[in-house]
């Protein structure tokens, strides 16, 4: 054992044998040893306002750059503080370490500062939540947190340290991080699934965010094109195929999912956002079959009767599905009519869109904000939307061009991520526009944060939808009671000036011609700047009740 070795020494050295380039934390003596060990390893340290942004950072990390990420809160409220975060990973499958301080081993039941057993808060949203068993055994209980969270299916793990355990000597340990052979498929499941598209007329195909994270991109592009398929992207599927392309049906979702007799989900849940997995039924149609495609048996849904599934690495399960419909003859001629359909409906739908996305009215309409960030985006641009109504807009109208450049929170629709995913794009983008789209609701949870991307030089562009109320909340709850209550926000408030007291830069724009020129300013700034747009409080973003 080398005395010079502390527990934190060797808990940082495995994290960066795992790919872990950054520390995201909020300062706390309960695991001043994990600093110790990053500046004697190098690793640097992001140290942010709020724990939850530590968590939403290391999420964004490793929904970006497809490596774990990494957080590391003191003991206490530290840990409570990052349980949102920690949840939306979960939801978003998303690799994530948590690392916790705990009050000493040595005074453990006596009532030390901030003592408390957290893995049990943790149990129901990580894949495991566990204490290190004592400071010999660090190396290896940090290895087991990051084996488990990037194993399929990937998801967060909870670790906390006994303090005393942290600052003694440790060995080192020499971490094994060879990745484990891919989960080949069923081919005989994915035979099953080619006579179902063989006899297809009307099929859609769904990408979801494990198509990104498991870097098989290239795999779905190569698959919608050989049978020529129309695509609608969930989440981080979006960009898979990009904006323009000819199978990209998004704006006829409504048709597409309402009328289709065979819906393909590829690496995603059948959750709320794609209808609880309930297509077709529209018009006269009769249900459709549902396929779902996943990259861990664990994922496959159980709640609906499915006409075909498989699990597996979804290279090889695309591949294979590619292999299966050349050898069952499926013939991309026999539904043909209706991709012309869906792609004639989607084309309509962005012509009909064109009066509203250059409105001239006053208050502004959300569109119009998305009109004209359209002209400014570049094509490896990341834009993260954190908010309700103002941020549906955005799934409507923002079409990346690239996959890996879409950020939300995913199913867990946990408010407050925007600024730690903010920070994590900055790093891991850091030649990239990044664009976070706020609610003015969603700003109030984590807007100080901005102080973090002042701090450590890291320029986002905010642009903040400012209707004065919980959009989500205020409209509907008029059509159900014919009243409102507690969604009311103060109209017009600036948030710009937050923004500008913390040291980035913004402004307030209340006429839709004032937007291109503001965004412009923002993009040229190279500082933290938000564009607070004022938005029309009479404006709600148009739903339906069935998830589709």
């Amino acid at each position: 054992m080398d005395p010079a070795k502390h527990a934190g020494d060797v808990a940082v050295a495995v994290a960066k044998a795992y790919g872990i380039e950054t520390m995201f934390t909020l300062s706390g003596g309960h695991v001043f040893p994990l600093y110790d060990g990053a500046v004697h390893e190098g690793l640097p340290i992001m140290d942010v306002r709020h724990e939850q942004s530590a968590v939403f950072a290391a999420e964004a990390t490793a929904r970006l750059t497809r490596k774990p990420g990494l957080a590391v809160l003191t003991a206490g409220p530290g840990v409570t503080n990052g349980v949102s975060g920690a949840a939306t990973a979960h939801f978003n499958s998303s690799p994530v370490v948590i690392m916790g301080g705990r009050a000493p081993r040595s005074r453990w039941g006596s009532g030390a500062l901030q003592e408390m057993d957290h893995p049990p808060l943790f149990q129901p949203i990580t894949k495991l939540a566990f204490t290190a068993g004592s400071a010999d055994s660090v190396g290896q209980d940090v290895e087991t947190a990051f084996r488990t969270a990037v194993a399929p299916q990937r998801g967060p793990v909870f670790l906390d340290f006994y303090m005393d355990d942290l600052f003694s000597p440790a060995p080192e340990h020499l971490a094994t991080t060879m990745s484990p052979s891919p989960l080949e498929p069923d081919t005989d499941a994915l035979a099953r699934i080619a006579r179902l598209l063989r006899e297809a007329e009307r099929p859609v195909l769904v990408y979801g965010s494990d198509v990104w994270m498991d870097r098989a991109e290239q795999a779905a592009v190569d698959f919608a094109e050989a049978w020529r398929l129309p695509v609608i992207p969930n989440g981080q599927g979006r960009g898979i195929l990009p904006a323009g392309h000819d199978l990209l049906v998004t704006r006829a979702r409504g048709i597409a999912f309402g009328q289709a007799d065979l819906v393909i989900v590829v690496g995603t849940p059948l959750d709320f956002r794609l209808g609880y997995g309930w297509f077709g039924g529209k018009d006269g149609a009769p249900p459709a079959k549902v396929v779902h495609l996943a990259d861990a048996p664990s994922q496959l849904a159980g709640h609906i009767g499915l006409a075909g599934s498989a699990a597996g690495d979804l290279s090889l399960v695309l591949w294979g599905l590619a292999a299966a419909c050349d050898e069952a003859g499926v013939n991309p001629a026999r539904y043909s009519p209706w991709l012309t359909r869906l792609a004639d409906s989607a084309a309509a739908a962005i012509a009909g869109d064109a009066e509203l996305l250059a409105a001239e009215s006053t208050p502004i309409h959300p569109m119009r904000i998305y009109g004209e960030l359209a002209k400014v985006l570049a094509d490896d641009a990341v834009v993260i939307g954190d908010g309700g109504d103002f941020v549906s807009y955005a799934g409507k109208y923002v079409e990346p061009r690239r996959p890996g450049g879409w950020l939300d929170p995913g199913p867990y629709g946990c408010l407050g991520t925007g600024l730690g995913y903010s920070i994590a794009a900055r790093i891991a983008r850091p030649s990239s526009q990044v664009v976070l789209l706020l609610g003015d609701g969603a700003a109030g949870f984590s807007l100080m944060d901005v102080d973090t991307l002042v701090r450590h030089k890291l320029p986002v562009v905010m642009v903040c939808g400012n209707n004065g109320m919980w959009g989500l909340e205020k409209h509907p709850m008029q059509l159900l009671y014919g009243y409102d209550v507690a969604a009311d926000l103060q109209p017009q408030c600036r948030y710009d000036q937050v923004v500008t007291a913390l040291g980035g830069g913004g402004e307030l724009v209340t006429e839709p011609s004032q937007i291109g020129p503001a965004l412009r300013r923002a993009f040229d700034s190279g500082v933290p700047y938000m564009v607070n747009i004022a938005t029309d409080p009479e404006i709600a973003y148009p739903r339906n009740t069935t998830g589709i």
